[in-house]
Order: C-alpha cells, then structure tokens, then sequence
C-alpha cells in the first residue's frame, strides 16, 4: 500500500526538493568558479616565484659562475629546491632530494628550454617548476600544495555551511507557504462539508486575486446556487404537500354530501328523494369544477398545458364572459385597440375567473376597463366595490386554495380561480397584479404579440 502524504506535506516536499536541488547547484557553480580561481592564483604566484629566483640565479650564473648558483639557492629556505648539475660525466644533485620523483621528459626539457617547465605529479602534494639559468644546471622547485588545498577544504566548508543555512530556510518557508496554501484548501474543504450536511448558508471569504480566490469565488457562486436550488426543492414541496392536503380537504366535503344524498335516494318519502337528488347534483357538479380545476393546475406543474394562440378582440372576449356569469351590475368600457395574440380559450378563463371572484368575494357595481391605447401591452381592470383585499392576504391571493377571508370556509369555489387565471396570465408572457382602491382592483397586463407560450413554471 503507497503512503499517504497530504497536500501540505506535497507541497513542503516540492519547495524543499527545489530549493535544496537549486542551492546545490549553486553551490558547486560558486565552489567550481572559486577553486579555479583559487589554483590559478596560486600557481601565478608559484611560476612569479620561480621566476623571480630563476633570473636571480641565472644572473649569479653569468656574472660569477654556475658553481654559486647553489650558494645563492643556499639562502633560500621559503621553498624545497634541487639543483642538477650536468657539467661533470655524471650528474650531480645539490640541495634537498626531490621529495617527488620528477620523470626524465621534465628534466630533458627543462635543460634545452629557458622557460619554466611545470607539473603536478599525481597523488603528490606538489606543484614542480623546473627550468634551466644556464647551459648544464637545471633548477627545480617543489610548491607544495598544502596551503592550497587547506583553502579549499576551507571553502567547500564554507559553501556547505551556506547551503545547509539555506536548505534550513528553504524548509521553514516551505512549510510556511504550505500551511498559507493548505489553509484556504482545508476551509473550502470544510466549507463543503457543512454544506453537505445542511448548512447552506456556508460561504467562503474571498481574499485577494490569485487562484485561492477564484476558488473561493466559484465555490460561493456554487453555494449560492445550490441554496437557491435546495429552498426551491423545499418551496415546491411544502407548495406540493399544501396542495394534497386541500385537495383532501375539498373532496372531503362533496363527498361526504354525496354520500349523505345518496342514502337519502332510498327513502319513501318523495320530499326527501328530491333533496337527496338536488344535493347530488349540486355535489357532482362542485365536484366536476374542483376536478377539473385540478387537472388544469397538474398541466401547468408538469409544463404540458394546451396553448393555442390566434388574434383575439378582447372586447368581444371580455363580453361573452359577462354574459356567461351574468351580466347584472358588471360594466365593460374598452378603449383603443384591444386585440391581442393569444389562445382564446385560456384569455376567456382568465375573464371568467376574475369576474366570478369579483362577484362572489366583492360586491357590484362591477366595472371592467380594456385599455389598449398602449403600443405593446394591453391592460384590463377588474373593479368592485366590495371591501377590498386585506393586506395580510395581498401576497397571498393568487396561491392555490386561498379564499378570501383565508379561512377554508364552505363555499361553491374551489379556490384555485385565481390561480389559474395568474398561470394563463404568465403562460401568455403577462400577469395579474391586485390592489384595493374603492374595493379590490385585479390588473391584467397582456403583451400584444407572444412569439412563443412561457412556461408557467417560471415565476420571473
């Protein structure tokens, strides 16, 4: 099984890694660059040394004899020195024994070239120099390189030091910088998890411009959205439980009538049979309106409702459904042109309903004004003169089985014509609003043309 390592510990190993890597690097770069100018400098000085006592020698030789080139090499005690002599049938060594064995090229060499002959003998501490200050003689010197190698035992400690220094800081801020970046990481991380569990008022602090904030920004967007969603999704299911428990609630009344009337069906008594059949036929139709009210609000919660558009006269409109409802204390006035593009029959529901709710939750006179003077929308007020709608029940009058004094009274209406008439509304692009002036005042605001039905569903 591989080892976990979290992201702080990735990213310490990272910066670490790079840091240690890159201070290496320097380091033998400096160490490599200051070695070569430490042995460059210190072979300068051997071959300025050598040089200077190879001229000193090679002017005791001409002016004295190549026999005092040994005295004069006596005095010098700063350096290990060996003089070859080759005058004689055999050669003759003065001086101290060459501490390294010098190989016949360098001494052949150095006798036939008055410029110093140089070399390092390997697994030697030495730097040999040899030249010749006159015919015969060939002067050698041993610089031991002790000092120089000291130097640079000196500076490597001295780098390494440095780099350790440096590798120690880098780790520091490696895990500075990976707690400063492991930080947001964890409370986003914890951020969701609330969120997960239910608190969806969870939100990030956006600090900065870099990535860490636009992660914070996307995730609080996100929030933001799932929030939305999530209180919608609650919305719709109280709304949906609301409605399965009113719809209990008005089936249970007809059907309890029904029940009732048709036990009374059999009785003898003539006077009874006619009421139970009277209540039947009361009941069935309440009951037919209520179902039928139903399977309309269903196809516009499943978004399958029936649109049809056509251009319609809603002067005409608005007078067949007087008509239909009755005509008694209900005034129309229309001006301007009051012809829409839109489905007949949804148009004459909306009508219908607002009247009805007019005469059933207000009073007569009852006024409708059709005013198209407007370029793109035509309007249509609904007047009473009834008390009004309270204001604890303004917000509340389109929503599904409300009644006008909010108390699920007894009455013929189911309480869904006014939501229905607001769904046709906003599936024609347009919508009802309510005010209460001398009474309540429903305003029904159309656009002229609808280039495509609006899906109820949506409350914008």
């Amino acid at each position: 099984m591989r080892p976990h390592f979290g992201l702080r510990a990735r990213i310490a190993a990272a910066v670490v890694f790079v840091t240690v890597a890159a201070t290496a690097a320097m380091a033998l770069a400096a160490y490599q660059l200051q070695a070569n100018d430490t042995t460059s400098r210190f072979h300068a000085a051997s071959r300025a040394d050598f040089s200077s006592d190879l001229a000193q020698t090679r002017f005791v030789a001409q002016n004295l004899s190549p026999d005092h080139v040994v005295g004069y090499m006596d005095r010098e005690s700063a350096v290990a020195w060996s003089v070859f002599d080759y005058s004689g049938e055999h050669p003759v060594v003065h001086g101290e024994t060459p501490p390294v064995e010098l190989p016949g090229w360098l001494l052949t060499a150095a006798r036939s070239n008055e410029e110093p002959m140089s070399m390092q003998p390997a697994g030697t501490p030495y730097l040999v120099l040899a030249a010749s200050p006159v015919d015969g003689v060939v002067l050698v010197e041993y610089y031991t390189l002790d000092s120089l190698r000291a130097d640079l035992t000196k500076l490597r400690a001295n780098l390494a030091g440095m780099a350790l220094l440096v590798a120690v800081l880098g780790v520091a801020g490696a895990l500075v910088a990976a707690k400063r970046i492991q930080r947001p990481v964890r409370a986003a991380a914890n951020a969701a998890l609330r969120l997960g569990e239910g608190d969806l008022g969870t939100r990030l602090a956006v600090r900065g411009r870099d990535e860490l904030a636009d992660l914070a920004g996307s995730f609080n967007a996100m929030a933001e959205r799932v929030e939305t969603s999530i209180v919608e999704l609650r919305a719709k299911e109280e709304q949906q439980r609301r409605f399965v428990a009113d719809v209990a609630h008005d089936l249970r009344t007809p059907v309890a009538t029904m029940v009732a009337a048709a036990d009374g069906v059999d009785s003898p008594n003539p006077d009874a049979r006619g009421r139970a059949g009277q209540l039947l036929a009361v009941q069935s139709r309440r009951l037919a309106t209520l179902v039928e009210d139903l399977l309309e609000i269903s196809r516009f919660d499943a978004g399958v409702a029936d649109f049809r558009a056509e251009p319609v006269d809603l002067a005409d409109l608005w007078a067949e459904a007087i008509d239909l409802v009755g005509g008694e204390g209900i005034t129309l006035r229309t001006t301007g042109d009051v012809t829409v593009h839109g489905d007949p029959r949804r148009l004459h529901t909306i009508a219908r309903n607002l009247l009805t709710n007019a005469l059933t939750h207000g009073a007569p006179p009852v006024t409708v004004t059709v005013d198209g003077t407007g370029r793109d929308v035509v309007t249509a007020e609904v007047a009473d003169s009834g008390p009004g709608v309270p204001d604890d029940l303004g917000p509340l009058v389109f929503d599904r089985f409300v009644r006008g004094d909010r108390a699920r009274t007894a009455t013929a209406g189911s309480g869904l014509g006014l939501a229905i008439a607001q769904e046709n509304a906003r599936a024609h692009g347009g919508r009802i609003e309510v005010s209460t002036q001398d009474g309540a005042v429903f305003t029904l605001r159309l656009p002229r043309a609808v280039s495509e039905p609006r899906d109820p569903s949506d409350r914008a």
